[in-house]
């Protein structure tokens, strides 16, 4: 950790009256949310209750609890559940002055929510793979969509449940708008046959490719540096065909306790400072803010064949429902 880059996201967030604490729902990986409360702890002495859950999980929870809400701030995750809770009332509309500072995609994440939720970061999805692994069974990389389809791979690939998992939910958003919904369905059928286990969260097949427990996963690419960096033999590809971004989003919660805590922290998390935690806790994707500083491992989005991906339609409570329940229906029940 950089104390210089500590040092900048304390002052940041110094010298204001603060609340004695803050409920936050995490939707990052654990390092990140950690140093972030630890950060803002340290400079306001508000003492930060912080929950890690997975985005499908949080708006769950939150739903669950609208008519008494336990969280001041949702923070992370991808965007399409943001963009639900907006939709479903469980968010409070507040307009940043921070906004002219981001960048436009994350400005238009805000701006389509009725300003309920904002953009923090942005990254690709695309696949994880273990070079050793595919070495050892005798496997190419995967550098298409199409690609795991092929029987080679049957019992080798994992992605997350669309019902616990943002990012599983982008990947048939994205297959969605690729290919067609009669065409991405028949394919997530045909990957049905070669998934090896459907995990809970999204960050877990990726781990999964770093210790050789599976040879590929379906993940977003941001996640895989820190794995190398830690000594893992992982590797990330974007598929040829196009792939989808995720706006990982906040939200303040409608009802929320600690309302002036919740909006003094909201602010934090859009300085350039704060966005720079990220990559202080390994965590390598693009920061909303156009101030911050890029880290070398965040993907480079202009090498990347992104789709036009539809925030709007996709983040919709029932397309999203619709779409969860078709794949339960249609592929989660059938034998593999």
């Amino acid at each position: 950790m950089k104390k210089p880059l500590i040092a900048a996201a304390l002052a940041a967030c110094a010298g204001s009256a603060f609340a004695q604490q803050i409920n936050v729902i995490c939707s990052v990986q654990a390092e990140w949310c950690s140093l972030l409360s630890t950060v803002y702890a340290r400079s306001t002495g508000v003492k930060v209750n912080m929950s890690l859950k997975g985005s499908g999980e949080a708006l769950a929870q939150l739903a669950a609890e609208k008519e008494n809400p336990k969280t001041d701030v949702w923070f992370g995750g991808t965007g399409d559940p943001h963009l639900q809770a907006a939709e479903q009332g469980l968010t409070l509309e507040y307009k940043s002055p921070s906004l002219p500072q981001l960048h436009e995609w994350a400005q238009q994440q805000a701006k389509q929510s009725g300003y309920k939720t904002v953009g923090i970061y942005s990254g690709p999805l695309g696949f994880g793979y273990n070079p050793e692994l595919l070495a050892k069974k005798k496997l190419a990389v995967p550098k298409a969509w199409a690609d795991l389809l092929k029987p080679q791979y049957k019992g080798d690939i994992q992605v997350a449940n669309p019902a616990s998992s943002g990012t599983a939910y982008t990947m048939i958003a994205t297959l969605v708008q690729l290919m067609g919904e009669e065409k991405a369905f028949d394919y997530l059928k045909g990957l049905h046959k070669n998934v090896g286990q459907y995990t809970r969260s999204g960050t877990a097949p990726i781990k999964a490719v770093a210790r050789g427990e599976t040879a590929v996963s379906i993940s977003f690419v941001h996640d895989g540096p820190q794995e190398k960096m830690a000594g893992f033999p992982v590797e990330t590809v974007t598929p040829q065909e196009g792939t989808g971004a995720e706006i990982g989003s906040m939200s303040i919660i409608k009802g929320a306790r600690n309302l002036d805590a919740a909006k003094k922290f909201y602010e934090f998390a859009l300085t350039a400072s704060a966005q720079e935690l990220a990559a202080a806790a390994k965590q390598y994707q693009l920061p909303s803010n156009k101030g911050a500083k890029v880290d070398p491992n965040v993907p480079d989005f202009k090498k990347i064949k992104l789709i036009s991906y539809d925030y709007a339609k996709y983040g919709a409570s029932s397309e999203r429902k619709r779409l969860i329940s078709r794949w339960e229906k249609e592929v989660n029940s059938l034998p593999r």
